[in-house]
């Protein structure tokens, strides 16, 4: 049913389309025209007013045929790509291993899934398979901090459970937990003075900051949490107090009390220590997104291991420690699981994925369409 030969030739041209985050006008332009042109609806959302990337967010419609009643089905994927994703030129190995030239990375993360989702539909067409309404939606900024998702308005979506084609590991596996994340900035205003004439009348900003920081739980909490400090910043002459540090720091957990417990200790860190020191301090966090967790008895993941294992395929589940856009469409109420595509060393210019393994997501994605036509 798939062809290798499409998807390939597909996910090159793809991969060749300039689309680093922020600069996605290029990329959503060619994803408007493949898929209006398999006579699907495209909408663009507002999301490049929202958050000044270079396009908006794509919320495609594909009406139900053959079976209305099917419940309504999400896949997404994202358009951008991190950096260096300028001039790829990707090309196809004897080893099956699809390559850039080692000067970028290679775009997998997220073009395989995009090349997956069209190949799908192309195949569903041809072969007049039977489905309930699916929507598509490829996501600016994703590579940006999920910023695309987070400013997706929710009136734009009709599904009862998503599919987010937008993790490593191997084929068929299904990420079924993913943490919510804090960020977390730390300020820490001390008093100057001089190093060497009356230090003690200053109030070192950077011994206050390390101090606290020496107080904080850090690294591996536990096996559902972490925390780490990304980035301290302060300081200038070493003739100067320092007066002033920033810190920039997060916090993760599946369990959503565990990361208010984590955030809430790092706060009171910073603000005992403040106060020995007599110094002040702000402590800013937020929620950048929320956690899911879903389990092997949950409809949702039966029904991908459904699909999946009748593709003569495994169907392991495992929680991952970082976000994907799939949290955001948890947080906004649809029931969605990110499925891994196979690629590897993503993020670096040693970014590869197996040619076979971008027709194993596309039958992956027929399968999950069939299954959920039966429902």
């Amino acid at each position: 049913m798939i062809s290798r030969e499409r998807i390939i030739q597909e996910f090159m041209e793809l991969v060749q389309v300039d689309s680093e985050t922020k600069h996605e006008e290029t990329i959503s332009g060619v994803l408007k025209e493949k898929f209006g042109g398999l006579g699907l609806e495209v909408f663009e959302d507002d999301a490049k007013e929202k958050t000044g990337h270079g396009a908006g967010n794509l919320i495609i419609t594909w009406k139900a045929e053959g079976v209305e009643q099917a419940p309504k089905v999400l896949f997404t994927c994202h358009m951008d790509t991190v950096t260096p994703g300028r001039g790829i030129k990707p090309a196809l190995g004897e080893d099956g291993w699809i390559r850039s030239d080692g000067t970028t990375i290679l775009g997998a993360d997220d073009k395989a899934g995009i090349a997956a989702l069209l190949e799908a539909i192309r195949v569903i067409q041809e072969n007049k398979v039977p489905h309930g309404q699916i929507q598509f939606v490829i996501t600016v900024g994703e590579e940006s901090g999920l910023v695309g998702a987070r400013a997706l308005d929710p009136k734009y979506l009709e599904a009862e459970m998503g599919f987010a084609l937008d993790s490593n590991g191997e084929l068929g596996s299904i990420v079924v937990a993913a943490p919510t994340q804090a960020k977390i900035k730390m300020i820490i205003k001390g008093k100057s003075a001089h190093a060497g004439v009356n230090p003690e009348d200053g109030i070192s900003a950077i011994q206050v900051a390390s101090k606290a920081i020496s107080k904080m739980k850090l690294g591996r909490i536990d096996q559902e949490t972490t925390a780490n400090i990304g980035k301290f910043q302060g300081g200038g002459a070493t003739n100067i107090v320092c007066d002033y540090v920033e810190i920039d720091a997060e916090a993760r957990s599946i369990v959503q009390e565990k990361v208010d417990k984590q955030v809430g200790e790092m706060r009171e860190a910073l603000e005992t220590t403040v106060r020995e020191y007599n110094a002040n301090c702000e402590f800013i966090s937020e929620i950048v997104y929320p956690a899911y967790s879903f389990n092997e008895h949950d409809a949702l993941v039966q029904l991908a291991q459904r699909a999946i294992r009748g593709l003569g395929m495994q169907a392991d589940t495992f929680t991952s420690g970082g976000g994907s856009d799939a949290n955001i469409f948890n947080g906004l109420g649809i029931p969605t699981v990110n499925l891994a595509i196979g690629y590897r060393d993503i993020h670096t210019t040693k970014e590869r994925i197996k040619a076979e393994d971008l027709v194993k997501a596309a039958q992956i994605v027929v399968a999950i369409v069939q299954e959920t036509a039966k429902s």
